[in-house]
């Protein structure tokens, strides 16, 4: 199967901090985040996944000459700044908890420790991966506990099957 690039899912804004970092000659300082939840009154828990295509993206980060060509009709970026993504590779750490562990609020699901560019880069990116799959198998988590033993409960999410009211089914054994 062909690897699709999703370099440049990220914000502009990301890309306009890394040409800033690269101007300022800071690109080789180290950063470091986490992506956790925040407590809001409804969350207490949620299962950690994602984490095999956050790492599948970082894995395959690379600026190909059509992503090159993209930004530079931007006009917003300089040569050098085009020249150093020619040759981007993260070379960054990262930590996570196994794939479908249970996390709380501010414990971190993962932790990246990169140069500040390549931190920049991957942070929303990672921020979509890991929060969306991370709810959905929270949530189907929840509903299966709420559907007791005695339920079977098939999880249906095709779109263009149903109707929006009818994503989860729950029908009885």
């Amino acid at each position: 199967m062909e690897t699709r690039n999703l370099t440049l899912l990220t914000d502009l804004y990301q890309l306009t901090m890394m040409n800033g970092y690269l101007k300022k000659e800071r690109k080789e300082e180290i950063a470091v985040f986490d992506i956790f939840f925040r407590q809001n009154g409804m969350i207490t828990y949620s299962l950690a996944c994602g984490l095999e295509q956050a790492v599948e993206y970082i894995l395959n980060l690379k600026f190909g000459k059509e992503e090159i060509d993209y930004l530079r009709s931007l006009n917003l970026f300089s040569e050098e700044f085009l020249d150093y993504l020619k040759n981007f590779k993260f070379t960054g750490d990262v930590y996570a908890v196994p794939e479908g562990t249970v996390v709380f609020p501010g414990e971190p699901i993962l932790t990246v420790k990169a140069p500040i560019t390549q931190a920049q880069l991957i942070e929303t990116a990672l921020l979509n991966i890991i929060n969306f799959q991370t709810l959905i198998a929270t949530k189907a988590a929840k509903i299966r506990y709420a559907a007791e033993d005695d339920l079977l409960m098939n999880l249906d999410f095709a779109v263009h099957k149903r109707p929006m009211r009818e994503f989860m089914v729950l029908e009885r054994r």
